[in-house]
């Protein structure tokens, strides 16, 4: 069984963010019997980042790396992902999301911010070794309310890229 990690990078917990990467999860577990894992939310652990060592940060990333996919997601901030994202991911050791098939999703403000999926969260992730096979999520955080149609939009046009790695 697919194991779907979720890992949102939101310093504000419960949000829309949130709301969208669990939607996503939820779509690709749905299409292959996946098990999605409860939400990471950052904002619980923002105060203990970057306190080494520490177990329960240190746990959440093994998760993570476990996991056969991830859902990273984030709020768009000054055009890229928010720094407690950055600092979670950074604990990673080179090469410690081998393995992980990842799906970048940022919530965007405004259209003008629809590439920084591409340009800032999928070469993090790359950079970390994560397969990305998909376009990334750029969702307009106005439209959390529509998430179910754009989600599943947005999956029917990429399930071709991500079906063949997930029902092998």
């Amino acid at each position: 069984m697919t194991t779907i990690a979720v890992l949102v990078g939101n310093p504000q917990p419960a949000s829309r963010t949130t709301r969208v990467a669990e939607e996503v999860a939820a779509r690709i577990a749905e299409r292959v019997g996946g098990r999605v894992l409860p939400a990471i939310e950052l904002a619980g652990v923002a105060d203990r980042v970057f306190a080494f060592p520490e177990p329960e940060v240190d746990a959440l990333l093994e998760q993570v790396a476990a996991a056969d996919l991830v859902v990273v997601a984030s709020p768009t901030y000054k055009a890229a992902y928010t720094g407690l994202l950055k600092a979670f991911l950074d604990r990673c050791g080179a090469d410690g999301l081998a393995g992980v098939i990842a799906v970048p999703v940022l919530t965007i403000g405004a259209p003008t911010h629809a590439l920084a999926v591409e340009h800032t969260l999928r070469p993090l992730l790359v950079e970390l070794g994560a397969s990305v096979p998909t376009r990334g999520v750029a969702f307009p955080a106005a439209e959390t309310d529509d998430r179910a149609r754009l989600v599943g939009e947005w999956l029917e046009g990429q399930w071709p890229s991500l079906e063949p790695l997930l029902t092998r």
